[in-house]
């Protein structure tokens, strides 16, 4: 098992290495492929998906067949659908790899056991399940009422690591707004920093 994983639950969880060995003997980590899926809309989901290396995203395809992402995971987040998870319904969601990536497949009995031995992960987790919600919560409200700019400036802040892996059509998607649209809030953010 790759340390990225070992470091993550380590910090969030306090484990000793005896316990770590004891919770990952049956995680799965799998290679996954560029443009491969690990989600489809109208699938249950049965994991979270720890991103060791590379990059994921989640979206929805609308009835006319255009694409909105709702969230990207670079390396160290997890990407999941929780609402499918946790109610046992049909995903209206798609996953899938925008890079080679490595994944770790977590099942809800694994953050069940790590809980049980670590009262800080159960701490941890729920802080990161209350932060998710907050985080769905700004970004509605952008999306209903910030400007394109606030909203890109916001995504830069979010995302930082990942603007120069993703392409910039991804970035429009995630943001509710056209690429050409896009193209321009970056002209006259460029312009702005020229002259200040």
């Amino acid at each position: 098992m790759n340390s990225d994983f070992k470091t993550y639950l380590i910090q969030n969880a306090n484990l000793s290495e005896e316990q770590y060995f004891e919770l990952i003997h049956n995680v799965q980590s799998k290679s996954i492929k560029k443009g491969d899926f690990l989600l489809r809309s109208g699938e249950v989901c049965l994991y979270s998906f720890f991103v060791n290396k590379g990059l994921l995203r989640s979206y929805t395809i609308d009835k006319s067949g255009k694409e909105h992402i709702i969230q990207f995971a670079p390396e160290g987040w997890i990407i999941t659908d929780r609402s499918s998870s946790f109610f046992y319904e049909s995903s209206d969601l798609y996953i899938d790899a925008i890079e080679d990536s490595e994944v770790f497949f977590l099942e809800d009995k694994f953050f069940d056991n790590l809980s049980c031995i670590s009262p800080e992960f159960a701490k941890s987790n729920t802080q990161a399940l209350h932060n998710h919600i907050r985080n769905l919560q700004n970004r509605i409200n952008m999306l209903l009422g910030a400007t394109a700019q606030d909203r890109y400036l916001q995504f830069v802040k979010m995302y930082p690591a990942i603007l120069l892996r993703i392409p910039q059509w991804m970035v429009a998607s995630y943001l509710g707004i056209t690429p050409e649209s896009l193209s321009r809030v970056r002209k006259e953010l460029t312009r702005k920093s020229k002259t200040e």
